[in-house]
């Protein structure tokens, strides 16, 4: 029930078109480990927030640029990659027979599909599509801090505000009503690290992963950037010193 109800206010909340930005307020921005020049995914939290991904919302959506030997790239060791792409059903093929198989995953395979297809995936969320989430933390504005919102934006509606039938209210998605219930409940999972699992703490997580999935390169965007300038800074010095010496004799 948990990973449906993620799903669908997920293929709500995120596939929506956006809406008058007024309707909405803008969602407090969070300590992220990887904002600012020198900022870097907070491992621990990233593979956090794959628990929080592959436990309560991998039935629905899909990391679809994602490999699962890119889970390297947080902290897994080679044999728990190994291990979780095992955990995932491949179909392959064909054999020699010319038949498609099923086999268990392999590190170079990318993420399991959750559905076989758009029209297997409306079906099973009342006509909505449950949308691939490699990118979505770069397709909405403000992402990590807008999924944050999102997912920790549930409350009790305001007196006088009229609900439609099954709509829930939320307080940072457009318009306020949103057809389900929180996705999130405390303890919905358990962290292996003893981390406790509040709503507030796994929303974090599971947008740090989704951080590190848009952008797995942001880090090493970063050294080189911060190589660039200080490359620059040093070229600047070497040419000011440089017309200091030639003109020197002119004065």
């Amino acid at each position: 029930m948990r990973t449906f109800l993620l799903a669908a206010a997920l293929a709500t909340g995120l596939a929506a078109p956006a809406l008058a930005a007024g309707d909405a307020p803008k969602p407090p921005a969070q300590d992220w480990s990887f904002g600012g020049l020198f900022g870097t995914f907070d491992r621990a939290a990233t593979q956090r927030g794959f628990q929080v991904y592959k436990e309560v919302c991998a039935a629905c959506h899909g990391v679809y640029q994602l490999s699962y030997r890119n889970l390297a790239e947080i902290g897994f060791n080679e044999e728990e990659v190994k291990g979780i792409a095992a955990q995932a059903t491949v179909r392959d093929g064909p054999n020699d027979e010319g038949e498609m198989f099923e086999r268990p995953g392999r590190p170079s395979d990318k993420f399991a599909r959750p559905f076989a297809n758009e029209k297997a995936a409306r079906a099973a969320n009342n006509g909505a599509y449950p949308p691939d989430l490699s990118l979505i933390v770069k397709a909405r504005p403000d992402g990590a801090n807008y999924l944050h919102g999102l997912l920790t934006g549930y409350g009790p509606a305001p007196a006088g505000m009229t609900m439609g039938d099954g709509m829930n209210y939320n307080k940072f998605f457009p318009g306020h009503q949103i057809a389900m219930a929180a996705p999130l409940v405390d303890n919905g999972v358990t962290y292996s690290d003893g981390t406790p699992a509040s709503v507030d703490q796994m929303a974090k997580d599971v947008a740090t992963f989704l951080a590190w999935a848009a952008e797995p390169e942001l880090e090493e965007r970063k050294r080189t950037g911060i190589k660039v300038i200080l490359f620059l800074l040093i070229l600047t010095g070497l040419l000011y010193a440089t017309k200091r010496k030639i003109w020197a004799a002119l004065h």
